[in-house]
């Protein structure tokens, strides 16, 4: 129930990050208003579970936020030059193969054939959903681009969070709330060179901000918690059930078409991702 519900928030905020089509201004704006309205929460988890905060806690901490930048720059820009429903499927169904094969590879954890076919389905919807070696689109190779990336930054980012909350016991409301206060620091100097855009984005888009603000860090809390007591190689698979939201969202709400073939391959994707996890 954690992960299905972290889905939908996440399929709903990448829906807004589209509409509203901005840069890394976009990034800093939404970090400060996340910030903002999770500080109660983050104290009240501070003074509740009173963790130490060592070298190795800021290490997770800084790398962490280093790989969400590179994530939301790189997905942004693939909604900006591709369409949503190809670049958010294919970043959400890479991400799980790399999140696994990470799993296995740096956290020990076990891997089955039926992992394994399930992992090959996802790649085969993923190629077929873009249309595989036709040029179906003119913005196809580019949002196969920009998911694939994404997908990488997803499968790295996923193993890295998993390891700093299951092994160094950092609460993962105080690690995801730490990763974006570090994101806002990082991206001030480019917010202040960018001041138009952000005083434009919270002018005219103020409400999506706010929802993005508040969804995208509510859905990794959710995973988060749910790695605590749930192997990667499970919960990574579980998050894509996002994909169908949406396809459905950019092919219907933002009329970009061709909804039967790409709403059949991603359930092809999502089929590879019941095997995944129940594997």
């Amino acid at each position: 129930m954690l992960v299905l519900t972290a889905a939908f928030c996440h399929a709903t905020w990448n829906f807004y990050v589209k509409k509203i089509n901005g840069g890394p201004e976009l990034v800093w704006l939404f970090s400060l208003v996340a910030c903002v309205l999770y500080l109660p929460a983050a104290i009240y988890v501070f003074i509740q579970e009173a963790p130490s905060f060592g070298w190795i806690e800021l290490v997770f901490i800084v790398g962490s936020s280093v790989l969400h930048i590179g994530y939301f720059l790189l997905l942004q820009a693939g909604y900006r030059n591709g369409d949503l429903s190809l670049v958010y499927p294919t970043a959400r169904a890479t991400g799980p193969v790399l999140s696994v094969s990470f799993a296995v590879i740096f956290l020990g954890e076990v891997i089955t054939l039926q992992v394994a076919l399930g992992a090959a389905l996802i790649i085969f919807g993923v190629v077929s959903l873009t249309g595989g070696f036709s040029k179906r689109a003119s913005n196809l190779k580019s949002s196969l681009a920009f998911g694939l990336g994404s997908g990488t930054f997803i499968g790295a980012y996923t193993v890295w969070d998993a390891h700093a909350v299951a092994t160094v016991m950092i609460p993962p409301l105080l690690l995801d709330y730490a990763s974006i206060l570090v994101r806002m620091i990082i991206m001030t100097p480019v917010a202040i060179k960018r001041v138009d855009q952000v005083k434009m984005h919270w002018r005219d888009h103020r409400f999506p901000v706010f929802i993005v603000a508040a969804l995208s860090p509510l859905a990794y809390i959710l995973v988060l918690y749910a790695m605590t007591f749930t192997p990667v190689v499970y919960i990574a698979p579980l998050r894509e059930s996002s994909v169908l939201l949406t396809v459905l969202m950019g092919s219907i709400i933002l009329g970009e078409g061709d909804l039967k073939r790409r709403l059949g391959w991603a359930v092809v994707i999502m089929s590879g991702v019941a095997m995944l996890a129940t594997g």
